[in-house]
């Protein structure tokens, strides 16, 4: 009996190492996948929905979060479950299911066990994301962010476009929680996982299968919201006391801000808004291949074995 093949979408124009070692990977199994070039998350969002119409079961993303997030708008409130190859720089999504993100080989074991399961799929102004969101700061240094200079830089890039925004004006912020609470702030993350930016745990209490975001609204721009935010990847405790952010949990929120500002989802710059409404009504789940336990963090852990050492200090000897 011959082995199925999955419809597979992908970007045949990726640069980076990850992006051609996932095509060598996909040429060296082609047998197993029916191969989906496209050239625009627009282009990867419709071959998927069209999938998802046809009734396919499973629709296979390689690429980055970016990539996997086009797909997801496409395969949005539909029966086909997702499966993921990663290919990109960081693999968030990935990591925070459990799915090997540096092993392509273990990562498609992961999809041909076929364990589904559903996660919630939050939208913000009705564009989808399933692992989280930004209003203001983090947007606004993905949209200075040239791809020149990343090509150029690397991850580089994106700390010389975070220095340029800190010294800019921050916008006001008004965060409504659809259960009444409230915070002012200048830049807002709405996580639906636990990891942002790789395998940093900002959002520690959350959980994808809860219908609830976690939301941080830090209140204090320049380079304060950046010692927080260190503070709160190294402890994974950002509302410590002390802190300049607040860690909320909502069903749904309104961000409205005191001009348009840039929006990130998944990584990628959804637009510019002065208002922003979060929420899972529609269309609410996820169904992922995901494998049964995720793979801990090594990472993590010597990132706050290291913050512990820091906190130390030595006995003072009596002379």
């Amino acid at each position: 009996m011959r082995a199925r093949r999955y419809p597979l979408i992908f970007n045949p124009k990726a640069r980076s190492q990850k992006g051609q070692r996932a095509l060598r990977f996909l040429m060296d199994h082609a047998t197993r996948f029916a191969l989906h070039a496209t050239s625009s998350a627009e282009e990867a969002r419709e071959l998927a929905s069209l999938f998802a119409r046809n009734g396919e079961p499973v629709v296979i993303a390689a690429g980055g979060d970016g990539t996997l997030n086009a797909v997801v708008q496409g395969l949005a409130g539909s029966e086909t479950a997702l499966g993921v190859l990663p290919a990109g720089t960081m693999n968030v999504f990935a990591r925070e299911l459990g799915i090997p993100f540096d092993n392509l080989p273990r990562a498609f074991e992961v999809i041909e066990a076929g364990l589904v399961k559903e996660i919630d799929l939050f939208e913000a102004n009705g564009i989808p994301f399933m692992q989280m969101a930004g209003v203001g700061f983090d947007a606004m240094v993905i949209e200075e962010t040239t791809w020149e200079s990343k090509k150029m830089l690397g991850p580089l890039a994106y700390l010389l476009s975070a220095v340029k925004v800190l010294g800019e004006s921050p916008p006001r912020m008004q965060v409504v929680c659809g259960d009444g609470q409230h915070e002012e702030g200048v830049a807002v993350l709405a996580g639906n996982g636990s990891l942002y930016g790789g395998q940093f745990k900002l959002f520690h209490k959350a959980d994808n299968r809860d219908s609830m975001l976690d939301v941080l609204v830090f209140k204090e721009a320049g380079y304060k919201l950046v010692l927080d935010s260190l503070r709160g990847i190294a402890t994974g405790n950002l509302e410590a006391a002390g802190s300049t952010v607040s860690y909320l949990q909502a069903h749904s929120l309104t961000v409205t801000a005191d001009r348009e500002v840039p929006v990130q989802v998944d990584g990628e710059l959804a637009g510019r808004w002065q208002e922003v409404k979060f929420g899972n009504e529609d269309p609410g789940r996820l169904r992922v291949i995901a494998p049964e336990e995720p793979i801990g963090s090594r990472f993590v852990e010597a990132v706050k074995a290291m913050v512990s050492w820091t906190k130390w200090k030595p006995v003072e000897q009596k002379v």
